[in-house]
């Protein structure tokens, strides 16, 4: 496949590996976590009554006021048939190796059944011989000092790093990854990872070659799922969320030689020998402000990515090595900023 170059950034940065946490909070509410209800709009009352209105641990609001939801009834409900035919019809199908990354609040629909039915859309979509993969990360298991918005004291960092919690594949909650992935990681049969801060799940034939053997240092590179995926032609669909949320760019950035690429020391809470240990590793520090970009370009430059609407979502499906490879060669090209 011939690449046609498209016009470098005007500025490359390279920011820090920036841990979020009241914003990605926000995307767990409003991305159903809390209750696998898609919200399309709120009303504001200062006290919960509600029985069906699960503001977090209690009903009283961990929040200020209580954000009730409304249903979007000028839609008709999706349902699993009306989201298997909708997958099927984007290009999904029977056998794929299939990478997802969702946003449920984005269809903007009632869901009937909720993360499970876009799970059992999904499976229904690709057939018991294909195997759907969905990111299960933890950023959240890290190192307190590169914590904003908010970050923690400072007086507070080292009891972090001594009483935080190993990752543990089963227990663990994803952090930011949404309703449907945090869904599918419990679901039976599926496999994840072992990987303290970059975990996938998978499940179906290639689900155990996908998952194994994901190494610590350089968490999304050659020895990842990321690869595993590049290596059996796998397929990303990105449902409602744009390229900056399109996880295999990182393999590209690993295979590029950009000039400004840099190496950085992670930290984490982990198991080693079954013992609850706090460990640095060895990564590059990522940028994804140019994701958008480069998804783009592929998009103009290859035409094999497949882009249809479900409810008010925009879907994209798009083969992953040729992705990964474009973007090497975009990222060789034009990451040329200090």
């Amino acid at each position: 496949m011939e690449h046609t170059p498209q016009p470098p950034p005007s500025s490359i940065k390279t920011p820090r590996f920036k841990f979020n946490h009241w914003n990605r909070f926000l995307d767990h509410v409003n991305d159903g976590m809390m209750d696998n209800i898609p919200i399309t709009s709120y009303n504001v009352k200062t006290t919960c009554s509600s029985p069906l209105h699960k503001c977090g641990v209690t009903k009283e609001c961990r929040m200020k006021g209580c954000q009730k939801m409304k249903v979007n009834e000028s839609a008709w409900p999706a349902t699993v048939s009306s989201l298997t035919e909708d997958f099927t019809g984007l290009g999904v199908a029977k056998g794929m190796t299939l990478l997802v990354h969702s946003s449920l609040k984005s269809l903007n629909r009632w869901i009937v059944g909720g993360p499970p039915a876009v799970i059992h859309a999904l499976e229904e979509a690709i057939g018991e011989e294909g195997t759907l993969v969905m990111p299960t990360h933890t950023s959240d298991l890290s190192d307190p000092t590169l914590w904003e918005n908010p970050p923690v004291p400072k007086a507070w960092w080292d009891t972090i790093r001594k009483e935080m919690p190993a990752f543990d594949r089963d227990l663990t909650p994803t952090w930011g990854m949404g309703a449907v992935a945090e869904c599918f990681r419990k679901q039976d049969g599926t496999h994840r990872s072992n990987h303290p801060q970059v975990s996938f799940a998978a499940r179906g034939p290639e689900a155990l070659f996908i998952t194994g053997d994901h190494s610590l240092p350089y968490g999304l590179g050659e020895q990842s799922p990321l690869a595993r995926l590049y290596d059996r032609n796998a397929w990303v669909l990105l449902i409602g969320v744009n390229h900056d949320n399109n996880t295999s760019l990182h393999l590209a950035e690993y295979r590029s030689d950009y000039p400004h690429k840099k190496q950085t020391k992670l930290e984490t809470a982990c198991k080693v020998n079954g013992q609850r240990e706090w460990v640095s590793f060895d990564d590059i520090s990522f940028d994804t402000e140019d994701f958008i970009e480069i998804g783009q370009a592929f998009e103009q430059a290859s035409g094999l990515v497949r882009i249809g609407t479900i409810g008010d979502a925009t879907v994209r499906l798009m083969p992953q090595r040729e992705l990964v490879d474009y973007a090497k060669y975009w990222m060789d090209s034009y990451r040329w900023g200090q």
